[in-house]
């Protein structure tokens, strides 16, 4: 009776300590898959925040850049292209191609919002406008957020791929399709930095 009992645990234990390991390990994949995509809505909070700045932005500097209609033009349009990367990005947050798109797309974006000020400085009752120096505050501290968001979302990014790529965890992640997620990096030098919005 005794080693009867004793066999039935011994194999309960072969059977159920491995399973008991891989649903905490599927567990574990689960929660590290779901702080990414947390990571990536607190990105898209920010650049929801930034898109809606931009055409007050463009409203703001439009009545004195009367003669630069095709760079305001060009701010809109980048903006528009930045959003809709943004939504194929939130649907799907470690996704390569939605990544790549949202960065070339924000590369864009923050090429004419610098040609943009960059134009802004030849109109002194603008750079003097108490609008636009209130979306300059705006945007210059969305701009710090992104970052850290970015940053947080990388580094979440990074700890689920770690995981899928240990092991034992790399097991499990194999069995159940857990694929890695890409990181959001910024596809040009020049990105690496804030936009400048002084005037």
């Amino acid at each position: 009776m005794f080693t009867t009992l004793f066999l039935v645990l011994v194999f309960l234990g072969i059977v159920l300590v491995p399973v008991l390991i891989a649903i905490g390990i599927y567990n574990s994949l689960v929660s590290h898959r779901n702080r990414y995509k947390n990571a990536f809505a607190q990105i898209d909070v920010q650049l929801k925040r930034r898109y809606d700045l931009i055409p007050n932005l463009v409203e703001t500097a439009k009545g004195y850049m009367k003669h630069e209609r095709e760079t305001l033009e060009a701010v809109i349009q980048a903006r528009n292209a930045a959003t809709s990367a943004r939504e194929h990005a939130v649907a799907d947050p470690g996704s390569a191609a939605a990544m790549s798109e949202l960065s070339n797309a924000e590369s864009g974006l923050g090429g004419v919002l610098g040609r943009l000020f960059a134009l802004s400085e030849a109109y002194p009752d603008l750079r003097s406008n108490e609008n636009m120096l209130q979306l300059q505050e705006e945007l210059t501290s969305t701009e710090s957020k992104v970052a850290f968001a970015r940053q947080a979302y990388n580094d979440a990014v990074m700890h689920f791929n770690n995981k899928l790529e240990m092991f034992p965890s790399n097991f499990v992640a194999n069995i159940f399709n857990f694929v890695p997620a890409t990181m959001f990096e910024v596809s040009d030098d020049s990105e690496r930095e804030a936009v400048k919005v002084e005037f």
